[in-house]
């Protein structure tokens, strides 16, 4: 009998020990959770759109040395921001150079284990945080015919393939940088923000039944090829980025934004 009282004992312990580890791990530097910033692209569309949970925003922008996005493209992705969302307190971006991973090639898995190791601001009580990386090297999704050029793969996280896009842009008889780089980041960050029928409900039949989760529209900006190496100068063939077409503004502002 008192073995056993022992045994549970002990495994109560254990099961204790555990417990504290688990939620210590999960505790940011700043006394954060991570967790709330490692959901499904999407689940957090009406706490970035409205200001009901929190009224201001901190946007994490790390970028591998040499690879930092252009101060337009950054100021353009403000615009887009506040024009869309409601962040009384305001929004902030934070910038630095971390140094290259020393990829060729990045999986999804590596992208979130590069997050995982430098991330730094998470979720408070009144500011929501986003994490946004660019990063050399390319996708390991790219294929003969195609390139990726971002992924939005978690409610508050998104990765541009800067090399990529440097490597599309800024020569003769192709699109400016900037103007690639902000079409691609606006892109994501609809994703995150539920579009197209990924958080934000739909308020009209327009989602692309051939490529799921972007805009049956050609000139809206989360139509499917703005994702794409091999369409995107299609997209902002006219000299200035694609802007949301009124169905996707539509499914925001049911959501609480803008």
């Amino acid at each position: 009998m008192k073995k056993g009282i022992a045994l549970l004992t002990l495994a109560i312990l254990l099961l204790v020990s555990c417990s504290k580890e688990n939620s210590t791990n999960d505790i940011s530097t700043e006394g954060n959770l991570k967790s709330n910033n490692q959901k499904a692209t999407g689940s957090s569309a009406n706490d970035l759109l409205s200001d009901d949970a929190f009224t201001s925003m901190v946007v994490e922008l790390v970028y591998v040395d040499g690879l930092e996005p252009s101060a337009a493209s950054v100021n353009n992705f403000v615009s887009f921001l506040n024009a869309r969302t409601y962040k009384p307190g305001g929004i902030t971006v934070v910038k630095r150079a971390i140094a290259s991973p020393g990829k060729a090639r990045y999986t999804n898995q590596d992208i979130v284990a590069i997050e995982d190791a430098n991330r730094t601001k998470y979720n408070s009580a009144d500011k929501i945080a986003v994490w946004a990386f660019f990063v050399d090297g390319e996708s390991a999704s790219n294929t003969d015919t195609g390139v990726v050029l971002g992924t939005a793969y978690r409610n508050t996280s998104f990765v541009i393939y800067e090399e990529t896009i440097q490597g599309l842009s800024d020569s003769p008889l192709e699109p400016s940088r900037s103007l690639v780089e902000t079409t691609v980041i606006k892109h994501e960050f609809g994703h995150i923000l539920g579009l197209t029928n990924l958080g934000s409900a739909l308020q009209s039949d327009h989602e692309d039944t051939e490529n799921e989760k972007h805009c049956n529209v050609k000139t809206c900006l989360m139509y499917w090829m703005v994702e794409s190496g091999g369409g995107i100068s299609d997209m902002v063939s006219g000299g200035s980025s694609p802007q949301l077409d009124a169905q996707c503004i539509a499914d925001l502002r049911a959501n609480g934004g803008k």
